[in-house]
């Protein structure tokens, strides 16, 4: 057998070649070779990856196995298979993605279910949402699918995440109650603030330690963007200026909900508890690897939540 799988090869059916991109990109150390095959091979070919099933003994168009080969090239170099095909499910939405912004991860979801379950159970008629450093807008579209009355504003210092997030708006028709807003952190125009502020604020900003960086995996800190992961400093900087200035943009008990990085849990709490304006109401473990990753807190100024 060949070293790669070969355009001109009738052979090389769908089946084949699956199972050869499975090994091939297991040897290079890529996590979950067989996800990441199916879903460059279901891109090139412009199915569901659920259609495969049904092609094994199909043979491609050369066009398609020349893109899917030139994408396993790629991703064998650790290059993101949601950058290489445009788009990564979150939520059970599929989002526009591209290296202007972080790949949405699963253990994000925890935070959305939070926000979701918040609002229904204390009957917000209109939930009001703030989404602090949105990037794609996962957090914010999903949310907006989920709470039909809601509306949101969602902000980045970049513009070019923005012009994704906007894209993810219209793509999943909730582009009407969100409003994308280019901003540093909590430092927005005074007049896109709603009367008596929002009822919660979200963010997912970036935690990982300077001197954390250079461990992650290649995947991550060779080709996501950097100002989104860290904050060249201890990961602590964005929770401390949260705490500090979200009360005044947050109806009277509101909520502030956050993911955190691994073992930040004590530091983040510290920081919100520090300011005597906050009460720890949740925090949640990641289903993914059992991690604490979302915390929720209260402006305690008002009322107090069940």
């Amino acid at each position: 057998m060949s070293t790669q799988p070969q355009s001109q090869q009738s052979a090389w059916t769908v089946s084949r070649l699956l199972t050869w991109t499975m090994t091939h990109l297991d040897q290079r150390g890529v996590d979950e070779p067989r996800l990441a095959a199916e879903v460059l091979l279901a891109s090139a070919m412009k199915c569901r990856r659920i259609d495969l099933y049904v092609k094994f003994e199909t043979v491609p168009e050369k066009e398609e196995v020349d893109q899917f080969r030139g994408w396993v090239k790629r991703a064998a170099g650790h290059e993101p298979i949601a950058y290489l095909v445009g788009e990564k499910e979150f939520f059970s939405l599929a989002f526009i993605v591209s290296p202007d912004v972080l790949i949405p991860r699963p253990e994000t979801e925890s935070l959305v279910e939070l926000v979701i379950d918040h609002c229904t159970k204390q009957a917000i008629d209109v939930p009001k949402l703030l989404d602090v450093g949105t990037g794609s807008g996962c957090i914010t579209v999903a949310l907006l699918a989920q709470l039909p009355a809601a509306i949101a504003i969602a902000t980045d210092i970049s513009p070019s995440a923005l012009a994704i997030a906007q894209q993810n708006a219209v793509r999943h028709k909730v582009v009407d109650r969100m409003t994308c807003v280019e901003a540093d952190g909590l430092d927005l125009p005074k007049d896109i603030v709603p009367d008596g502020g929002f009822d919660v604020i979200v963010s997912n900003p970036p935690y990982v330690p300077a001197d954390d960086f250079q461990t992650l995996d290649a995947c991550v800190k060779d080709y996501e963007p950097r100002q989104a992961l860290t904050d060249e400093n201890d990961g602590l900087s964005h929770y401390t200026r949260l705490a500090k200035d979200a009360p005044s943009l947050l109806v009277p008990g509101g909520w502030l909900v956050v993911e955190i990085g691994a073992g930040q849990q004590s530091a983040v709490t510290e920081t919100m508890l520090g300011t005597g304006l906050w009460t720890h109401r949740k925090t949640v473990r990641d289903q993914v690897g059992g991690l604490e990753r979302v915390l929720a807190f209260e402006l305690s100024n008002g009322q107090q939540s069940s």
